[in-house]
């Protein structure tokens, strides 16, 4: 989770992930053992990214004064030329496209802190989207923004697009990929996938002409082999997002107030 957080925000910048720094804060008495599978975990993620851990420290502090162990990274990567992401340059006509399912890992992360039972497998959807974001890139740079929706879910992301780039945003309920645990689960709890955290999924404003190649080639990639395009961009209603749901209604997304779970990032 460390590793993934900070590639995707490089990655969310358009930049090319290449070193991280890598800080440790123990609480006194922590388990070598959980220590080693964290490194560990460390190490294989890096590997993948292909990101060299070039710094970093590690404390020790008392018992008590820390919650078993805090883990701060940072990155450089390097933005290629002609690439232009940002969250606020998102523009009328640009397609909307969401990597994947939304909610597995804030769904999974309840599961396990509340100790809930379930009869089919929840896990988070962490993952690196590095080279997700080359093979889009590669393909077109008419990707006018990038965001990975994790505090705030889809809403979150998908409002601060509309107000940034001072535009509106229409999409449409029925193309949001949900695991049907997940919907059960927000069914259960009380809760609106559209605001639960993800670690594992993108969010795109890409230009109408580039749209579809764009989709195709991130379904051949294993971390958008669910990518949908979900909404466009609109020059109404500027700095909302309106949803059409299934019944032909249509609601005002909001971004979203508090937190639906306590942060672990």
């Amino acid at each position: 989770l460390a590793v993934c957080g900070t590639v995707n925000d490089l990655s969310m910048a358009g930049a090319l992930p290449l070193y991280l720094s890598l800080s440790l804060i123990l609480e006194e008495g922590f388990p070598l053992s959980d220590l080693e599978k964290i490194i560990l975990s460390v190490r294989e993620t890096a590997d993948e990214v292909g990101v060299s851990i070039v710094t970093g420290d590690t404390k020790v502090v008392n018992r008590g004064m820390a919650d078993k162990i805090f883990i701060n990274t940072s990155g450089v990567g390097l933005v290629p030329d002609g690439v232009d992401v940002s969250g606020g340059n998102a523009r009328p006509g640009d397609k909307v496209i969401l990597s994947g399912t939304i909610g597995d890992h804030g769904i999974a992360l309840l599961s396990q802190r509340e100790g809930l039972a379930f009869q089919t497998s929840l896990e988070s959807d962490c993952a690196p989207l590095n080279s997700l974001v080359r093979d889009m890139l590669d393909t077109s740079r008419n990707i006018h923004a990038l965001r990975d929706p994790t505090r705030g879910g889809l809403a979150g992301t998908l409002c601060e697009f509309a107000q940034h780039s001072r535009a509106g945003i229409r999409i449409e309920e029925a193309k949001i990929p949900v695991k049907n645990a997940v919907q059960a689960v927000c069914e259960l709890m009380g809760f609106d996938p559209l605001y639960v955290a993800n670690e594992g999924k993108l969010v795109a404003a890409v230009a109408p002409e580039d749209a579809e190649k764009v989709l195709r080639v991130m379904q051949r990639n294993r971390y958008g082999a669910d990518a949908k395009i979900i909404g466009e961009v609109l020059s109404d209603h500027p700095g909302r997002v309106v949803m059409k749901t299934p019944l032909g209604t249509s609601r005002i997304v909001e971004m979203l107030m508090g937190e639906l779970l306590p942060r672990i990032c």
